[in-house]
């Protein structure tokens, strides 16, 4: 089984001064983190890969040091985990026809991960599993932070959590 820590939104320095205490647990458990973007700085990337590997996607406040981060940051990604196909994008645009529009742009994904509104959602949409894990250090509108929790085994999603820190 692989559990994998979804985070977005960190936008640092400004929210994100170090590592969350409330997310280091987390952080310990991960085999892998991802990152839907608005790192900011490429210094926060560098302390997630401390607690495992890292996949990032570019946000909108994601500048030129962002995207040279380890050999380049990408503004979506395709791949597997552990046998199930997943997306990962910042911005999946407005949530009238999201789940159309996400199946569209990535029709063989089995889960799209994004950021963009510090809203956290897991849902099914169109048929496509859309998660958002919100943020763990900007909640905007929200009434605490956020972080997700995914644990995939055998080209499954076993477990899907939004975790309030």
């Amino acid at each position: 089984m692989t559990r994998v820590l979804v985070l977005a939104d960190t936008h640092a320095p400004r929210f994100w001064k170090t590592v969350p205490p409330a997310l280091v647990p987390l952080l310990e458990q991960a085999d892998l983190i991802l990152h839907a973007g608005d790192v900011c700085v490429p210094s926060v990337l560098d302390e997630l890969a401390a607690y495992a590997p890292v996949r990032v996607v570019l946000g909108n406040n994601d500048g030129p040091d962002v995207a040279a981060w380890n050999d380049g940051v990408p503004e979506t990604l395709e791949w597997e985990i552990d046998g199930l196909r997943v997306a990962m994008i910042h911005n999946s645009g407005a949530r009238q026809g999201r789940g159309r529009r996400m199946r569209r742009r990535f029709p063989d994904a089995e889960l799209v991960v994004y950021g963009h509104s510090h809203i956290p959602m897991d849902v099914v949409d169109d048929g496509c599993h859309l998660f958002n894990p919100g943020s763990p250090t900007d909640k905007r509108r929200q009434p605490r932070p956020t972080a997700g929790m995914l644990e995939i085994e055998a080209g499954a999603l076993v477990r899907h959590d939004l975790i309030t820190l």
